[in-house]
């Protein structure tokens, strides 16, 4: 697990040449399938450039870098991320408060790929994500719908969906 860590580190700390400031961390609750609790802590680091600029908003987004627990029933699973993730604000006049719209697709590693009566079959997996939010000033609120799952490189691919609120800091 270590390994895996760390090399999420170094390909964060590779990405970060070509991203910009601001860095930021972030906290976020969830709960999978059957229950399962989702804890998880990530770093970010946000794209230095915006795309499609118009009177509606722009496209953007961050890297994230992130550890993750879930819990169950005495069951246990640790796991690194790493994720480019793509975001749409919205203008709203006030550049300090920024609705968005997110997605994004990752790696993760695992430690146990059992839990809840789910099998995932590797340690390898794909992170989806869809979710909602809003920047005000350094803090932003979020909401996404979260997917686990290895495509099917392994079978049974039983894949988690979790649903997770997210409170983040940019410094």
């Amino acid at each position: 697990m270590k390994k895996i860590v760390l090399a999420l580190a170094f390909c964060l700390l590779v990405a970060s040449n070509v991203l910009a400031d601001p860095y930021g961390i972030s906290l976020g609750y969830g709960e999978g399938n059957g229950g399962i609790d989702v804890y998880r802590i990530g770093f970010t680091r946000d794209f230095s450039a915006q795309w499609f600029e118009n009177e509606t908003g722009f496209l953007s987004g961050y890297f994230e870098l992130s550890y993750n627990h879930w819990s169950h029933g005495g069951d246990d699973v640790n796991g690194g991320a790493i994720s480019p993730v793509f975001a749409y604000y919205f203008e709203t006049g006030n550049p300090t408060v920024l609705p968005y719209v997110e997605a994004g697709i990752g790696v993760a590693y695992i430690d146990e790929y059992k839990i809840n009566n789910r099998d995932l079959s590797s340690h390898f997996q794909f992170e989806d994500r869809i979710g909602v939010g809003i920047k005000i000033k350094a803090f932003d609120l979020n909401m996404r719908y979260m997917h686990y799952s290895n495509a099917g490189i392994e079978n049974p691919n039983d894949g988690i969906d979790i649903l997770m609120g997210t409170l983040a800091w940019s410094f």
